[in-house]
């Protein structure tokens, strides 16, 4: 969901989306969370409910998404997660960026997420300031993979989360 729009506005009509549309838990402090809905009830929206909550523009990858994953999803959970980034660039409308993010999401891999991106530059601009960063994507990436080491996977985790707590994201 986060293609091609701003972060805040993503969370918003992800949000949306899963309030909407997706199963209800009740957490331990008795508030309840939505999550997002199945690959089979997104399959089961029209195009108006779609519009309804202003996701018109993203309707076509949500359902290519969803049925890829009813016809695949068997056979992806069996590959590794770097086979997987692979293969959901099968799937249309999802990339490297799409897939790497949302492989790291399942797998809590984010060495795989696409740590490049203008979210960890921004987030880790703002968290050391003091720090003199990259800001070609190329650059950082390779600045960044440098200074986390062994430990890019948790240090990009850690940055996006900064980023989530601290940042204007909405």
């Amino acid at each position: 969901m986060r293609q091609v729009i701003r972060a805040a506005q993503s969370k918003a009509l992800f949000r949306a989306l899963c309030t909407i549309h997706g199963r209800q838990v009740t957490l331990p402090d008795g508030n309840s969370y939505a999550l997002f809905p199945t690959a089979e009830k997104i399959l089961e929206l029209d195009d108006e409910q779609f519009s309804k909550m202003g996701l018109a523009f993203k309707r076509p990858v949500l359902r290519s998404a969803a049925a890829a994953y009813v016809t695949h999803g068997d056979d992806w959970a069996r590959l590794s997660s770097s086979e997987l980034v692979d293969e959901l660039q099968s799937v249309r409308r999802v990339g490297p960026w799409t897939a790497g993010a949302a492989v790291a999401d399942y797998t809590n891999r984010w060495d795989l997420y696409p740590y490049a991106d203008l979210a960890v530059r921004t987030w880790v601009g703002r968290a050391a300031p003091s720090h003199f960063w990259f800001h070609n994507e190329r650059a950082f990436g390779a600045q960044w993979r440098h200074l986390a080491g062994e430990h890019l996977s948790s240090l990009t985790l850690l940055t996006l989360a900064w980023g989530s707590q601290h940042g204007d994201i909405g």
